[in-house]
C-alpha cells in the first residue's frame, strides 16, 4: 500500500483528485478475491469520474463476490513531478494498491489525443509499456472505448481490445482469467491471451501479423487459429436486463459531468456519415420507462445529486421521452431534481418539453446544424433545414430564451467557401430573427466549429482531411465574415485535428512515433496548454513516417484498410453507397422512420438485435 503524507498532498492542486474515499466507493480485500482490474481513464480526475462507460463496469466488476475494481487516473503535472522526485508508483484510488500488481489495467479510449498518457501511466505503474516486453508478474494491458475501432496505432501497447459494448465480455474475460489463474496459468502469459481471443469481441493484437506495401497496409492476419479473421463487437441484447451504475461514486470536487446520467437507450440510425458513434453503437435499443424511473430513484437515494442528464446519442430519440419527463418530475417533485438533455437534434425539439425540463434550472440552447448550407447538410445526411432552425429557435426565444449555442464543423467532405460564408449567415439570421421577435437586441448566439477529422467506420473514412493550412484558412475566412457583435466565435485548435486525423485512420507503424513523442515530453496533448505540436512533428520527422500519408493520403475503395479486422458490425458496402450518395447529396432515411438501410448492423449481430426500436405505450 503506498501513503501519502499531508505536505505532499498540501503541495499539489486539487489534492482530492488523488485521496479516495468518496461516497460509494467500495472497498474490498484483494486477498480475498480471485481477479482484480484497475480501471483508468488517461486524463485527470475530473474527465474520468465523468466517464458513464467505466462507472458502470466499475459496479458490473465489484457486484462480483470473486472481483475486485479500483479507479486509477492521470496525474497532473505537478503530482506527476512529486511522485517521480520521491518514487511512489501510481495507484489505485480505493486502497491506494500499487497499480502495477492489479491482474488487470483497463483503459477507456475516448480520444486519440490521450494515447501518450496511457504510456505515462505505464511508465509511473512500473509497467513495461510494450506487450512483447511484459512478463507473467505484469498485469494485462487492456483497451475499450471508441478508439477500438482502429486499435491499430496503439496495437504494440495493448496486450488485447474490447471491441463494443463491455458488460458482459469483461464478465466473461473474468471468468476467464479465474479458471486460467486457478489451474495455476498452464502455458504462461501466451496462453491465457490465446484462450482470451476465442471470446466473442475480444481482440489480441499479437495473434496476427501485419503486412505493407509502401504507405498502404495490405493485410492483418491471424496467426494462430484461436484467434479470429474478423472480430465483431459485443452487443447488449437487452438493455432493462443488464447492470447500470445504480450507485457512482460521487466525487469531493466539482468535475466535468458533475450530475446523475440516466442512460436512455443505446444506438442511433440517423445515419449522419461523419459521425462514427452514429455507425458504431447500431442497433438502437431502448430501455423501458419502469426501468429508467427505477434507476432514477436509486441513483438519487444512493448519491443526493440534484441535477440529472438523459443521455443517448440523440436523447430526443427516446420512443416516449414525454412521458418520461413527466413521470420523472412528479417521481422528484419534492427532491427538486432538474433535469437536462445534452444532445437536442433541431427536427425532434419540442420547445414545450425544453421549458418544461428547466422549470428547475434554466440555462442556454445548444443545436447542432453541423453544416452552413443546405447542400453541405445534404453531403453528410444531417435530415434538417434552416427552416428547422428557425422555427425552434423562434420557439425557445418566446419562451424567453436569450442565449443559443451552435455546433459545426469545417473540413466535410466537399465543402466549398461558400459553406463556411453560410455559418456566418446562418448564426446572423438566428440573431436578426430575435430581434423582430423581441423587438429589441439582447441575444447572445455561440457559433463553436470543430475541425472535421475521418473516422475509421464511417462513410467518409476514404476522404482526404483538410491540411493544416487549409482549415486556418478556412477560420479567418469565417472570422472575417463574422460581423455582429451578438455572435461569439469559437474555434479549435487545428493543429490538434491535424494530428488526430494521423492517428485515428493509421496503422502499427504509428506507435514507434506515439512513443517517440512521449519520450520528449508529449503528454495530456488534449490540454491547450499541454499541447506541444512540435514535438509531435519532430517525433514523425525521426520516425521518417510522415503525417500526410495518413491524412492528405487519397484511399482507393479497394485499399485493404488497417482496422478492418475489428468490425462493428456494418458493413463496407454500405458506407461505400453512403460515400456515393453523399457525393451525389442524396439523404437515407432513418430506418426506425422508413425503409430498411441495410447496412448490414442487424443480419451480422442477429443474436443481439431484437428490442431496436422499440417503442413503449
Amino acid at each position: 500500500m503506498i501513503k501519502l503524507e499531508p505536505a505532499l498532498l498540501q503541495a499539489v492542486s486539487k489534492p482530492a483528485r488523488y485521496t479516495g474515499n468518496e461516497l460509494n466507493a467500495v472497498n474490498k480485500d484483494h486477498k480475498l478475491m480471485k481477479c482484480s482490474w484497475a480501471l483508468a481513464l488517461p486524463d485527470v480526475y475530473e474527465v474520468g469520474m465523468s466517464n458513464l462507460g467505466l462507472k458502470i463496469l466499475y459496479q458490473v466488476l465489484n457486484d462480483r463476490d470473486d472481483t475486485v475494481a479500483e479507479r486509477v487516473y492521470a496525474p497532473w503535472i505537478d503530482m506527476e513531478e512529486k511522485m517521480r522526485s520521491e518514487g511512489l508508483e501510481l495507484w489505485s484510488l480505493e486502497s491506494f494498491t500499487p497499480v502495477k500488481t492489479f491482474d488487470f489495467v483497463g483503459f477507456s479510449l475516448q480520444y486519440e489525443m490521450i494515447y501518450t498518457n496511457i504510456l505515462n501511466m505505464l511508465a509511473l505503474a512500473k509497467i513495461p509499456q510494450q506487450s512483447a516486453a511484459r512478463g507473467d508478474s505484469d498485469p494485462f494491458i487492456v483497451g475499450g472505448g471508441p478508439c477500438v475501432y482502429n486499435p491499430e496505432p496503439v496495437a504494440e501497447f495493448f496486450d488485447l481490445f474490447i471491441i463494443g459494448e463491455g458488460e458482459e465480455v469483461i464478465e466473461e474475460l473474468t471468468d476467464s482469467f479465474i479458471e486460467w489463474k486457478m489451474a495455476q496459468c498452464p502455458g504462461g502469459r501466451t496462453a491465457f491471451l490465446r484462450r482470451a481471443a476465442q471470446i466473442e469481441g475480444i481482440y489480441v493484437p499479437s495473434l496476427y501479423e501485419v503486412t505493407y506495401d509502401g504507405a498502404k497496409v495490405t493485410g492483418v492476419t491471424p496467426i494462430v487459429p484461436e484467434a479470429k479473421t474478423l472480430v465483431y463487437k459485443r452487443v447488449i441484447k437487452d438493455m432493462d436486463a443488464v447492470t447500470f451504475a445504480e450507485k457512482p461514486v460521487v466525487p469531493y470536487i466539482d468535475i466535468v459531468h458533475d450530475r446523475l446520467m440516466l442512460e436512455l437507450f443505446r444506438g442511433c440510425t440517423r445515419g449522419c456519415r461523419f459521425c462514427q458513434a452514429g455507425m458504431t453503437y447500431r442497433p438502437v435499443r431502448e430501455r423501458s420507462p419502469q426501468r429508467l424511473r427505477e434507476l432514477a430513484k436509486t441513483m438519487e437515494s444512493s448519491t443526493g445529486y440534484d441535477e440529472m442528464s438523459l443521455t443517448s446519442l440523440s436523447s430526443a430519440d427516446y420512443s416516449c421521452l414525454g412521458m418520461l419527463v413527466d413521470d420523472l418530475f412528479a417521481d422528484f417533485k419534492d427532491a427538486k431534481i432538474s433535469l437536462s438533455l445534452p444532445s437536442l437534434r433541431i427536427d425532434s425539439f419540442s420547445i414545450d418539453l425544453a421549458h418544461k425540463m428547466q422549470q428547475v434550472r434554466k440555462s442556454g440552447l445548444t443545436f447542432a446544424p453541423e453544416a452552413g448550407t443546405q447542400r453541405l447538410r445534404d453531403v453528410i445526411n444531417k435530415g434538417v433545414t434552416e427552416e428547422d432552425l428557425l422555427t425552434a429557435a423562434a420557439a425557445a426565444f418566446r419562451q424567453g430564451w436569450k442565449a443559443v449555442k451552435l455546433y459545426f464543423m469545417m473540413g466535410l467532405p466537399t465543402e466549398t467557401d461558400e459553406d463556411i460564408v453560410g455559418i456566418a449567415r446562418l448564426a446572423q439570421r438566428v440573431v436578426d430573427l430575435y430581434s423582430q421577435i423581441k423587438g429589441r437586441r439582447g441575444v447572445k448566439v455561440t457559433v463553436s466549429v470543430s475541425c472535421f477529422v475521418p473516422k475509421a467506420h464511417t462513410p467518409f473514412q476514404w476522404f482526404v482531411q483538410d491540411s493544416l493550412a487549409e482549415f486556418e484558412r478556412k477560420q479567418q475566412l469565417l472570422k472575417d465574415n463574422i460581423r455582429d457583435r451578438s455572435i461569439q466565435f469559437k474555434y479549435h485548435d487545428a493543429r490538434t485535428s491535424y494530428l488526430e486525423g494521423a492517428i485515428s485512420r493509421g496503422d502499427r507503424r504509428l506507435a514507434k512515433v506515439i512513443y517517440q513523442a512521449w519520450l520528449d515530453g508529449a503528454k495530456f496533448d488534449g490540454w491547450s496548454d499541454q499541447f506541444k505540436y512540435e514535438v509531435w512533428l519532430e517525433a514523425f520527422h525521426k520516425c521518417s513516417i510522415n503525417p500526410e500519408d495518413y491524412s492528405q493520403r487519397e484511399r482507393s475503395f479497394t485499399e485493404h484498410l488497417p482496422w478492418e479486422h475489428v468490425s462493428p458490425g456494418v458493413n463496407k458496402e454500405f458506407f461505400l453507397r453512403e460515400y456515393k450518395k453523399a457525393c451525389q447529396q442524396e439523404l437515407t432515411e432513418d430506418c426506425r422512420r422508413g425503409r430498411c438501410s441495410a447496412c448490414g448492423v442487424c443480419p451480422n449481430l442477429e443474436a443481439a438485435v431484437v428490442d431496436g426500436g422499440k417503442k413503449y405505450e
